[in-house]
């Protein structure tokens, strides 16, 4: 999931506004051995989502459709930077592999593109983390969402897009599942670039999570309390 505009990696380091989440531990995001996902009648799915004004753009999720997509997203994955902390890189079929797992599950992660002023120009997993292989390393609460994210572009990185987008896609979630107290990702320790963008996107660093293949930040952006009325 190296800079908030950068990827960061997942299943792996990635300035201040270059890094971006990749997924957390292998597997992460993917259908596990784990109860079937309920999803509550007021959840509406990402691609219902309206888009939402950025200071560079209108932006909003489309939900990944294979083979429609694969292309794009597997030279993505291919990118250095990329391929440093998602360990995706090879032919598309691995990209296929990782992503079909999702679009082919029980909904509990949803792969989408992040379009700007229609333009695709990232890639995000929307999970729900207290279904997934992470659960057993943290405290998990029902109806956690867990966010992963890769800047495509080069230059789309290095410019605090990540942590615009964060923020955004991050308020989102919270309007859109009603239930989740919080949303959370756990970026590999050393990509300080990640770590730095979900705090400036309103993240807190919880601890640090020993995880399969990395030392992992856990971070959390709560919901905010309801104010008297």
């Amino acid at each position: 999931m190296p800079t908030a505009d950068t990827p960061v990696a997942g299943p792996a380091p990635g300035a201040a506004d270059s890094e971006a989440p990749g997924p957390g531990i292998a597997g992460a995001g993917r259908p596990g051995p784990y109860p079937e996902v309920a999803t509550p009648p007021t959840d509406a799915p990402p691609g219902d989502w309206a888009p939402v004004p950025a200071p560079h753009g209108l932006f909003r999720l489309r939900p990944v459709a294979l083979p429609r997509d694969l292309v794009l997203i597997a030279r993505w994955m291919n990118d250095p930077e990329v391929a440093a902390f998602w360990e995706l890189a090879g032919p598309p079929e691995v990209t296929e592999a990782h992503v079909r797992a999702q679009t082919d599950g029980d909904g509990r992660s949803v792969p989408c593109l992040g379009l700007l002023d229609g333009r695709p120009m990232s890639y995000w997993e929307i999970y729900r983390a207290d279904h997934d292989v992470l659960t057993p390393y943290y405290p998990a609460r029902p109806y956690d969402v867990g966010i992963h994210l890769l800047l495509g572009g080069g230059t789309d990185r290095g410019r605090g897009l990540g942590t615009e987008l964060l923020r955004a896609v991050t308020s989102l979630i919270l309007a859109h599942r009603p239930c989740a107290t919080r949303v959370l990702a756990e970026p590999d320790v050393r990509n300080v670039r990640s770590v730095a963008a979900f705090l400036r996107a309103g993240y807190r660093k919880d601890r640090e999570l020993e995880l399969p293949g990395k030392r992992a930040a856990l971070m959390i952006r709560d919901r905010a309390p309801t104010p008297p009325a």
